[in-house]
C-alpha cells in the first residue's frame, strides 16, 4: 500500500470511493440522504482547490481510500477519511491520517464525527484527538469534535 498526493484526475475515483465507504455510516442513521452521500464532483472539484486529497492506492494502483484537509487560521481541518470496505481494519485510515497531519507540520488539526461512529472515535482517540465539543445536527444526528494539538 502506497499514500500519495492526489491528482485531479484521481478526484472521480475518490469521489465514488466515498459514497461507497459512506454506505456504513448512512446506515448508522438508516437515511441515505447524509451529505458526503450527496456531494457532486463539482463540490469535491472545489474542496481540490483548497487543500490537499491524499491516496492509498493497493499494489495494482487501486485507490482504496483517501482524505483531505485545508489549513486556515492556524487550524487544520481534515475530513472524509475513507477506506475501502474490504480493506477497512488494516492500518490504512492511520497511515492516511498520519499522512495529512504531515503534509501540515505544526498545527492544530481538527476533524468531527458523529456520536454513532465508535470506531471512528476509537480511531482517532488512539492516534491523539481529544473531544472538545459536541453538536446536534438533527434530531436523530450529532457530532463529536475532536482536535489534536502538534508536539513540535
Amino acid at each position: 500500500m502506497n499514500i500519495e498526493i492526489a491528482e485531479r484526475e484521481d478526484l472521480q475515483d475518490i469521489l465514488d470511493l466515498q459514497y461507497l465507504a459512506y454506505q456504513s455510516e448512512a446506515r448508522l442513521f438508516n437515511n441515505m440522504d447524509i451529505p458526503p452521500l450527496k456531494q457532486t464532483l463539482e463540490d469535491v472539484q472545489n474542496e481540490y482547490k483548497k487543500g490537499v486529497f491524499l491516496k492509498a492506492l493497493d499494489e495494482k494502483g487501486k485507490i482504496i481510500g483517501s482524505v483531505r484537509g485545508y489549513l486556515e487560521d492556524g487550524t487544520v481541518y481534515i475530513g472524509k477519511l475513507v477506506v475501502h470496505p474490504q480493506d477497512q481494519g488494516k492500518g490504512i485510515g492511520t497511515k492516511l491520517l498520519l499522512s495529512i497531519e504531515r503534509e501540515f507540520p505544526g498545527y492544530r488539526y481538527e476533524l468531527f464525527t458523529s456520536t454513532k461512529s465508535k470506531r471512528n472515535i476509537e480511531l482517532y482517540e488512539k492516534l491523539g484527538y481529544k473531544v472538545f465539543s459536541e453538536k446536534d445536527i438533527t434530531e436523530e444526528l450529532r457530532f463529536v469534535y475532536l482536535e489534536k494539538r502538534n508536539q513540535i
